[in-house]
């Protein structure tokens, strides 16, 4: 793979003859290649190279099989990093390696999970990644309202920077899309400099990071590594002087949709990437949401979507599946559930309160995994709003997936 930028803006790539069009994520998921230019806009044009090439990277990955190389030198730690966690020789080599800054921000979607890591550090900026039009490839998603969530973004009042971004579009297939995950802090590797940061902050929860999230591993996974701290992706963004900080890590998605609804920018909360006005009430992630939000209210379902609908009928299977812990936690807190369309779902799972009462605790280790400069804030935010897990809902965690916890 040969990456160049173009200024600060434009990012084009040529493969080399062992790449290939159709890869993979680092979780596993088959991704087709559909153009190999991206722009990123609202960056400035004197980033670190080795911020340079771990952007570059977090689109390109997918389809790298030996090597990158890149427009500009790198620092040998970078080099090494991008040998160790992903196999590939990287180079030339040559620069200075980064050092971190001092400042931690805080990659915001303005969905639960993101505010709820935003309300841990209430002085922390946000840095928002905001999808646009790519001018050589149609627009096959029209529905995802990017403009909207910009809008919420600017109406927090917190110190924001808004990046714009057509690398979505690199994606044929399954549709536009991050290549990897960390795709969405392509904008923020290019401002750490500028905004002096050391840390990005991201609101995977619970779920993504310790017990395999949605399409990774179905079972405990402190390994994880798209987000562990010693992960191939942890540790390349160390390299570059930009730790991966998750703030609510320990928590679950009842946990953060408590705290984001009970903090400041409730009225800016938004999961739901279709609605204008407010969530479509039509998508997964609207009925996946609502569930959690009526098991943290203690109110009954208020969902049109019927048991038909693919998003829900997936929930009506015997379990294992992506967010099943979440499911059963809203199945023992909503009143009336046996009336709703979820009632088939009972027979899967104990729905004692007690089976999940693990899930409104905070998982210690995910503590210790944040950087230090940051670390005391959030355990401090943690004592005084969430609480600790006994050792008993510890192995709850540590034995999901195995048969024993979950």
């Amino acid at each position: 793979m040969r990456v160049t930028w173009t200024g600060a803006a434009q990012l084009s790539f040529r493969l080399d003859p062992e790449d290939e069009i159709t890869g993979r994520a680092s979780d596993d998921y088959p991704i087709k290649l559909a153009i190999n230019s991206c722009s990123i806009t609202g960056v400035p044009e004197d980033a670190h190279p080795d911020l340079y090439a771990v952007a570059a990277w977090t689109v390109v990955a997918p389809w790298t099989r030996r090597r990158v190389t890149f427009d500009r030198a790198i620092s040998a730690e970078l080099a090494e990093a991008l040998h160790d966690g992903f196999g590939v020789e990287a180079g030339p080599v040559g620069a200075e390696r980064r050092r971190p800054g001092a400042r931690l921000a805080i990659s915001y979607s303005g969905g639960a999970d993101s505010v709820a890591a935003a309300t841990m550090y209430p002085d922390a900026p946000f840095v928002h990644f905001q999808r646009v039009p790519h001018p050589r490839v149609p627009n096959r998603w029209p529905h995802y309202r990017s403009d909207v969530l910009a809008k919420l973004a600017a109406k927090t009042g917190r110190e924001l920077t808004t990046v714009s971004s057509d690398l979505e579009y690199t994606l044929a297939e399954p549709r536009p899309g991050y290549p990897e995950h960390h795709a969405v802090a392509a904008g923020a590797l290019l401002l750490a400099d500028q905004l002096d940061l050391g840390g990005l902050g991201f609101g995977y929860e619970l779920g993504s990071r310790w017990l395999g999230g949605d399409r990774y591993l179905g079972r405990f996974t402190p390994d994880n590594p798209m987000w562990a701290p010693h992960g191939r992706w942890g540790r390349l963004f160390a390299a570059a002087g930009l730790h991966i900080v998750l703030p609510v890590g320990g928590v679950s998605e009842a946990v953060t949709m408590r705290l984001a609804l009970g903090s400041p920018l409730r009225e800016q909360v938004r999961w739901c990437l279709q609605g204008v006005d407010g969530p479509c009430r039509k998508c997964g992630k609207c009925f996946y949401k609502e569930l959690i939000q009526a098991a943290v209210e203690r109110r009954p379902l208020d969902s049109p979507m019927k048991a038909e609908h693919p998003s829900v009928r997936k929930y009506l299977k015997k379990p294992p599946y992506g967010g099943q812990e979440m499911i059963q936690y809203g199945l023992s807190r909503v009143p009336g559930i046996e009336k709703t369309v979820l009632a088939p779902a009972l027979d899967y799972f104990d729905v004692g309160e007690e089976a999940t009462s693990w899930l409104d605790h905070c998982y210690p280790p995910a503590l210790e995994e944040i950087p230090e400069p940051w670390r005391a804030e959030a355990a401090a935010f943690v004592e005084a709003n969430v609480g600790l897990m006994t050792e008993s809902e510890v192995r709850q965690v540590e034995t999901w997936g195995s048969g024993a916890g979950a």
